[in-house]
């Protein structure tokens, strides 16, 4: 096909802050992961399509398929949407409980 450019599961950016593999990196509305560390300004690789194992809020249940949001200012994948970014989907339920939890989120 003579217009194809890219799959874009993956896009080089300037890192809009520092960042270390794995951190969760939202660029307008674009959402990836960062594939390694990258200081603010350098290029980064982002993965933008995938399931990815990201601290979520603790004293929330997932459903698999619920939106997840990110809320930037914990650092953690959450269920309320309101003023954070829509990221993608609960890939797994996850129960409620203490202490720093992990969840497995789908995006792109």
């Amino acid at each position: 096909m003579k217009n194809y450019i890219q799959s874009g599961d993956v896009a080089t950016i300037p890192a809009p802050a520092a960042v270390s593999s794995g951190d969760v990196v939202i660029v307008g509305s674009v959402v990836g992961i960062a594939q390694a560390d990258a200081a603010s300004g350098a290029d980064v690789a982002i993965v933008t399509e995938g399931v990815f194992e990201l601290p979520k809020t603790d004293s929330q249940a997932w459903t698999f398929g619920a939106p997840i949001y990110w809320d930037a200012t914990p650092g953690e994948a959450t269920t309320v949407s309101t003023d954070n970014t829509l990221i993608g989907v609960a890939w797994e339920a996850v129960a409620s409980t203490a202490g720093l939890v992990f969840g497995n989120v789908k995006i792109g």
